[in-house]
């Protein structure tokens, strides 16, 4: 497994960050989505700026399917409940537009600023999202990959994604996505340790995949810290070969130039069932 070298885990766009391969077959085809994470809409100007990156991200390659990392709304932020909701339904109406056209699908794990009680946040993000907790197959790719999300809005998982993690099965592969980043070995280098999660929380985390499925997750997803990062290897004891992902972020706010982007991810699927994942940090 080769790597270009980057500062800090972040370099410059549309540079090939991971090429996982396990494939022996030559007949194979590929699956392309995206990774977004903290559009922040109803915060200054983020609407605008998440209505220009959108598109700009599902025009790059022939996107499929879309996941998105939470923080999709400064709910939050909002003085009151009818405030918030305008801003879920800001960021579906942008969605919804630019995905819906196309027939691209997506899912969203739920962020810090939605995973609350004030303004009846977390209800707006079951109404206008989906649940906070879930699993399905990723279009085109024969049902063999699945996205699987969780809820750790609050910092800690919730019991529902423990028993989602627990009940997963090694007829499929997986990409994990989840809002705040897990502790892994080198993340304090980049990321702020009040935006990671404790190393009791990530060690739940990891001993709630059973054993016979830690080889068949292609990837980890993570949010909230609006940098990019990114771990290849030894994220966990037993996850020796498992890649780990910050993403940046897509709105107005604590977002720098440098860190406005997403991920770029290609499924590869072999005629004999293996999967694999390549994924590149763009910057936008």
């Amino acid at each position: 497994m080769k790597m270009n070298k980057q500062r800090s885990g972040n370099s410059g766009s549309n540079r090939t960050l991971l090429t996982q391969s396990s494939l022996q077959a030559t007949s194979s085809y590929t699956v392309n989505i995206a990774v977004i994470g903290d559009s922040h809409v109803g915060y200054l100007n983020s609407q605008s700026i998440f209505n220009n990156f959108l598109p700009r991200a599902i025009n790059s390659g022939t996107k499929r399917y879309v996941i998105f990392g939470g923080d999709n709304a400064h709910a939050l932020g909002a003085f009151t409940t009818a405030e918030a909701r305008s801003y879920y339904q800001q960021f579906k109406n942008i969605v919804d537009h630019n995905l819906g056209p196309k027939n691209i699908y997506y899912r969203t794990s739920i962020g810090n600023w939605e995973d609350t009680s004030r303004n009846d946040s977390r209800n707006l993000f079951l109404q206008y999202f989906n649940p906070l907790t879930g699993r399905v197959s990723i279009p085109r790719t024969r049902g063999l990959v699945q996205h699987v999300w969780l809820d750790n809005g609050t910092g800690t998982f919730s019991q529902d994604s423990i028993n989602l993690l627990n009940n997963l099965d090694p007829n499929h592969y997986y990409i994990i996505d989840t809002h705040w980043p897990l502790y892994v070995p080198g993340i304090y280098n980049t990321v702020s340790s009040d935006h990671v999660v404790s190393r009791q929380e990530t060690d739940r985390f990891f001993n709630a995949i059973p054993a016979n499925v830690r080889s068949r997750i292609l990837g980890i997803f993570t949010h909230h810290a609006h940098v990019f990062y990114s771990k290849l290897t030894n994220i966990h004891a037993n996850f020796p070969n498992t890649p780990f992902f910050v993403t940046g972020c897509s709105g107005d706010y604590k977002c720098s130039s440098f860190e406005s982007g997403y991920y770029d991810a290609d499924i590869t699927i072999q005629s004999n069932n293996q999967a694999s994942l390549q994924v590149r940090k763009v910057i936008l």
